[in-house]
């Protein structure tokens, strides 16, 4: 190979060597979803959200201006307290046009991904379930937020892209 070709390959191999590794430190989708189960037998809603872990952290580093590190377990009581305020500002929902309050549970990771855990209690039955949701979108436009709902084995879903932030089932 002469030394011309050889010095084109090279300018032409850098870039994408610099360019993969880049890619790598980012995933392609901002989507965050929301999984609601009905349990009949306790009257109340159980919820996850699960949120892509690197997303999450800087929504709430930017949010909250501290650094954060949602797996840092020393750091886990300070990190569930920022999760918690977040959440509560991000997220709300409305159980047969009556707005409704969560308990936070807590979050863990999984992965790449954290989730987090919500309750709300004294839900015997429900026809119509809507949710407010937010989250990250104070970080990316292009946000997608899924909602699942299960109730009585049936499944239903929705999804709200940013600026859209309201989302409902009806059974």
């Amino acid at each position: 190979m002469n030394p011309i070709s050889s010095k084109l390959l090279l300018f032409l191999i850098i870039p994408l060597v610099f360019i993969s590794k880049e890619t790598k430190k980012r995933h392609p989708f901002h989507v965050s979803t929301t999984e609601i189960t009905h349990n009949a037998k306790n009257k109340s809603l159980e919820i996850t959200c699960r949120i892509f872990t690197d997303d999450f952290e800087n929504v709430l580093s930017k949010q909250f201006k501290t650094k954060t590190d949602l797996y840092a377990k020393n750091r886990e009581k300070e990190m569930s307290a920022l999760i918690k305020s977040y959440i509560e500002t991000n997220l709300k929902f409305v159980v047969d046009g009556k707005a409704v309050k969560y308990n936070y549970l807590g979050f863990e990771n999984d992965h790449e991904a954290t989730n987090v855990y919500l309750e709300v209690s004294k839900v015997a039955v429900f026809k119509t379930l809507a949710a407010h949701n937010g989250v990250l979108y104070d970080l990316f436009d292009d946000q997608m937020n899924i909602l699942h709902v299960e109730k009585s084995g049936k499944r239903k879903s929705t999804k709200a892209s940013f600026p859209e932030k309201k989302m409902s089932v009806a059974f």
